[in-house]
């Protein structure tokens, strides 16, 4: 656990570093990268996302980004891209209850959703540190534990690859104009500029509450609809705003808003454990309070993202409202047993409450309802190589 802080506290240091010297040799050539402007493509009633000073969304960089997000040749294995964890069928996950990285190896953690990450202030499940999309995008390449693409020590054959590659030689020159082009930041800014382009805001559901379509869901799905905004139920209170997370920062907020929080998943040892593997930001905070704090994932396009919760422990939606409706679940027998009901660091807003049958299902057709086709088939955000 010790390394794995380490590793990731270098690799912030290191970005860091590789961006201030980037800068430099930017200022001291006198030139700025300078290029196409980008078209959003947001709904009217949708505010843009906050975007890093020194990393300008461009078409160029944007499509650079994209091939590399599909690129399995930057994987040590030579057959796993960040794609592979990140299918656009699936919403950007895998459908797996944890990740699996290049070499098999079994990560503690379920692959989250890349829709609209662009509006999201912390970017992994439990690292409160973890605010940039460049940054982060160290970790899946060169981090060990756990072991994803598999690139550390490979960074100068990375690169001289892509250097030997005429078509990524002339996209990274298109991305970034009037420098030397092709480094380890440009080519984190290129795939998080991709991840950016990420956007999901037209499902049905947003067709009718921002549109007025009032047929584009169902009665079952408007009777949901108040169900999850309801005090009973306390849905909305933690999967709130145009995210449906109350994680979330945009160019009209004067602050951005981030929360992790204890669901009850777990109490080891009646007195509030989790897995050693998944304590939450307690990793980082080393405070008993933070003990199973996990982020609040996005429920856009959440029928397509099973399994559900940070270990992917949770099969359906209907299994998922099951544990909120129980107030935290309880596990019978096992290393993991105990009444997450009873944990002392669970939010105030996991209570339980009573649903009928009917009541569930209402609740899961608005829950489909947040499914957006267009962004599961959009051309801009597939593979570029696929027939």
């Amino acid at each position: 656990m010790g390394d794995r802080i380490l590793y990731l506290f270098m690799a912030f240091v290191l970005s860091i570093c590789l961006s201030i010297n980037l800068s430099k040799v930017m200022a001291m050539d006198g030139h700025l990268a300078v290029a196409s402007s980008y078209n959003w493509n947001l709904p009217e009633w949708t505010p843009k996302p906050v975007i890093p000073e020194d990393n300008p969304m461009t078409v160029e960089k944007v499509e650079l980004g994209r091939h590399l997000f599909y690129e399995p040749r930057l994987s040590i294995t030579g057959e796993y891209s960040c794609a592979t964890c990140h299918k656009q069928f699936l919403a950007f996950t895998d459908g797996k209850k944890v990740a699996v990285g290049s070499t098999n190896e079994m990560h503690s953690r379920n692959s989250m959703g890349l829709a609209n990450v662009a509006y999201s202030p912390v970017l992994t499940w439990a690292n409160p540190l973890m605010t940039s999309l460049e940054n982060q995008a160290l970790i899946p390449i060169f981090g060990e534990h756990p072991l994803e693409m598999g690139m550390v020590g490979q960074e100068q054959e990375m690169l001289q690859w892509l250097q030997n590659n005429s078509q990524y030689r002339q996209m990274f020159a298109k991305a970034f104009p009037g420098e030397q082009p092709l480094n380890i930041s440009n080519l984190t800014k290129a795939i998080a500029s991709f991840q950016r382009s990420l956007v999901s805001f037209k499902s049905p559901y947003d067709r009718y509450r921002y549109q007025g379509e009032t047929s584009a869901i169902t009665e079952a799905a408007k009777r949901g609809e108040v169900l999850f905004n309801s005090e009973r139920m306390e849905c909305f209170h933690c999967h709130g705003g145009i995210n449906f997370s109350d994680s979330i920062k945009h160019e009209n907020l004067e602050f951005t808003e981030t929360a992790f929080y204890n669901t009850g998943l777990y109490n080891i040892d009646g007195e509030g454990s989790y897995p050693p593997q998944n304590i939450g930001i307690k990793e980082f905070t080393q405070e008993a309070k933070d003990m199973g704090r996990f982020k609040v994932p996005s429920l856009r396009n959440i029928a397509l993202t099973a399994p559900y919760m940070h270990d992917g422990s949770v099969a359906t939606l209907r299994d998922a409202i099951a544990h909120y409706q129980a107030g935290g679940r309880t596990i019978s027998d096992g290393e993991y047993a105990g009444v997450g009901s009873a944990n002392p660091y669970k939010s105030g807003f996991i209570k339980g409450f009573e649903v009928t049958e009917s009541e569930i299902d209402d609740l899961i057709a608005f829950l489909r309802s947040l499914t957006d086709e267009e962004f599961l088939t959009n051309p801009a955000y597939s593979d570029p190589n696929a027939s």
